[in-house]
């Protein structure tokens, strides 16, 4: 391994700690640091695991500014049988961030140039300060004060995250002023905002069947509501053969629970709210605000993360209804390739497919199968090309599936055809 514009390598926790962060909070895509690696790439290692990770985290939230809850993960892992601490650090709106003793100055300022930190100039600092997003759950204002957080208080009670007497401060869910800001309106027991789902009897919007909206409560609530709903729509259709019990998914599940939850925490409340649709052969979830800014699409589907709403964020992640930053896409594209994805500078469109195949007991789609249905002279040669498999692949699958009681052949064995049985 070695350090690039993204990597940094620190052999124990020391005075550099805050410059390395707040110089990938500066860098558009953000950046790791691994702690217990040297400067040559070799795993070194950390006796205490747990009291490092603590010292990262208190650091973090209490030497830099602006605030940077929900911008970073601090995550375990081994390299070469070492213990190893990750840091995930993703670019923030607020920039510039800086070292809060030295303030916002050239001593202060930091940004990852290839792999070293170096400091900002006093122009830079101005243009990065220009640039500000001005509209945040932080800088907006609840419409409405007489806020309560029962729910909220309950969610973090069961997690074991035991509120304590500055428990809204904690979320930073005030302004400065002391008043409630707009995470707090959408955390908060009532409000008016909502997640939409509509329920249509075609491939279009002419027939709408059902619209309903989850939400006028703690978000939370609201998401788990919607993903409840989503389940029941993404019914698993079942084949029972001889050997074996083959199913299906409309629209992969966890995909669909991270398109979801990714909508509802990086969607930009200011300009409108998320909206899922079902159609009779697809699933699409929107969001508003297109993608954030200083987030190219090629860092998206890196799966690297800049978020939206840190304090939604925060929340979430204490909740597990999120991991570490930017987890939730790759899961996405684990089942899905980038052109379910529909980005404009206003919306975030992601348009799930309905399944057409089974899967098999290992997992296999089979798609083989799809091209036999249509074209039951097929030879092997002709499968591998059209599938993208190999032939010995190929020959393989239609073991299984005549095996399964899905496939068999009829005729001689140059001049017969395959019977799908599905």
């Amino acid at each position: 391994m070695k350090e690039t514009n993204r990597i940094e390598f620190k052999r124990e926790l020391n005075d550099g700690f805050e410059r390395a962060v707040v110089s990938f909070l500066n860098y558009a895509g953000g950046g790791e640091i691994l702690v217990g690696v040297g400067d040559d790439g070799a795993a070194v290692g950390i006796d205490d695991i747990d009291s490092v990770q603590l010292k990262i985290v208190d650091r973090i939230r209490n030497n830099i500014r602006p605030q940077t809850l929900g911008l970073f993960d601090v995550v375990y892992t081994r390299i070469n049988e070492k213990d190893v601490i990750r840091v995930i650090v993703s670019c923030g709106q607020q920039r510039p961030y800086y070292i809060r003793k030295m303030g916002m100055t050239e001593k202060g300022c930091f940004v990852r140039v290839g792999g070293s930190t170096q400091s900002l100039t006093e122009q830079m600092i101005e243009e990065l300060l220009s640039k500000r997003q001005q509209l945040t759950l932080q800088s907006m204002a609840s419409p409405r004060q007489n806020l309560t957080f029962k729910q909220l208080r309950i969610y973090y009670e069961e997690k074991d995250h035991e509120p304590t007497g500055q428990f809204i401060e904690s979320l930073d869910l005030r302004q400065s002023d002391g008043g409630y800001n707009y995470a707090a309106y959408l955390l908060a027991d009532e409000n008016g905002a909502s997640v939409k789902v509509a329920v249509y009897g075609g491939k279009d919007k002419v027939d709408l069947r059902e619209t309903r909206e989850y939400g006028n409560r703690c978000l939370i609530t609201a998401t788990q509501r919607v993903l409840d709903r989503l389940d029941s729509e993404n019914r698993t259709f079942a084949k029972i053969t001889s050997k074996n019990r083959l199913e299906r998914e409309r629209v992969n599940s966890i995909a669909l629970r991270e398109a979801v939850i990714n909508a509802i925490v990086h969607n930009d409340y200011a300009k409108g709210v998320p909206l899922v649709e079902i159609f009779s052969d697809r699933m699409v979830v929107t969001s508003c605000g297109g993608l954030v800014a200083g987030l190219s699409e090629e860092d998206l589907f890196k799966c690297r993360s800049m978020p939206r709403n840190r304090e939604l964020m925060r929340v979430f992640r204490d909740m597990e209804l999120v991991e570490q930053i930017g987890s939730g896409m790759s899961r996405i594209l684990k089942a899905y390739d980038r052109s379910i994805f529909e980005l404009t500078p206003s919306f975030t469109i992601v348009t799930f497919p309905f399944a057409k195949e089974f899967i098999l007991p290992n997992g296999k789609i089979n798609s083989t199968l799809d091209v036999l249905s249509s074209n039951p002279d097929a030879t092997i040669p002709e499968l591998a090309e059209q599938t993208g498999r190999s032939q010995r692949t190929i020959s393989r699958e239609l073991r299984e599936y005549r095996n399964a009681g899905l496939l068999r052949r009829e005729g001689a064995k140059k001049n017969g055809q395959w019977v799908v049985l599905k």
